[in-house]
């Protein structure tokens, strides 16, 4: 795990606590109960341990990026958070919770009932085979950027830029916001 940063410490050298930092995650659903699944998922990342859920975006629906021409249309939804955990701990809580909803991981592009994709975390930079941050495409996603934008209109995708410019470049064709669908 690298920082933009090469003098940033991960701790408060006076406490020894860790700084809160902003997460964001984006979650998806084309199977099953698609709102039922975004709700549970919601849920989970409310109950997990040092994650303060700080706002969770209106629903919007959008045609599937991809995947196969058959592939029924995603709910999505982004989650802003603050947490103290390392982005290992969040994204191997996200895939539990993917796994909780019965997630299977055939292909990439491949229909799901839950996807919990970990697009950043403060600014860490991370550059593995199984955990990139910030997410290698959110900064080209419209089913990300936009429902993003609408909680957090000061946000920034690390290292490519505002989210208002960001989303204003994106596809935004296939998005539309649900209104009718709420996640308590």
């Amino acid at each position: 795990m690298t920082s933009p940063n090469p003098h940033a410490i991960d701790t408060d050298t006076l406490s020894g606590m860790k700084p809160l930092r902003k997460v964001v995650y984006s979650l998806g659903s084309n199977l099953g109960d698609r709102l039922g699944n975004l709700q549970g998922a919601v849920d989970a990342l409310r109950d997990t341990p040092d994650v303060i859920v700080v706002d969770v975006s209106p629903v919007y629906e959008t045609s599937p990026v991809g995947g196969p021409e058959e592939s029924p249309d995603f709910l999505n939804l982004v989650v802003v958070a603050e947490t103290t955990l390392e982005p290992r701990t969040l994204l191997e809580r996200a895939q539990a919770i993917e796994d909780a909803y019965g997630r299977e991981r055939t292909s990439r592009w491949a229909p799901r009932t839950l996807d919990v994709d970990l697009i950043m975390v403060g600014s860490t930079v991370v550059d593995h085979d199984d955990l990139r941050l910030p997410h290698p495409l959110a900064h080209e996603r419209g089913f990300v950027l936009i429902p993003w934008l609408a909680i957090d209109p000061r946000g920034e995708v690390p290292g490519q830029g505002p989210l208002d410019v960001l989303a204003a470049a994106a596809d935004r064709s296939g998005i539309t916001r649900r209104d009718d669908l709420v996640i308590d």
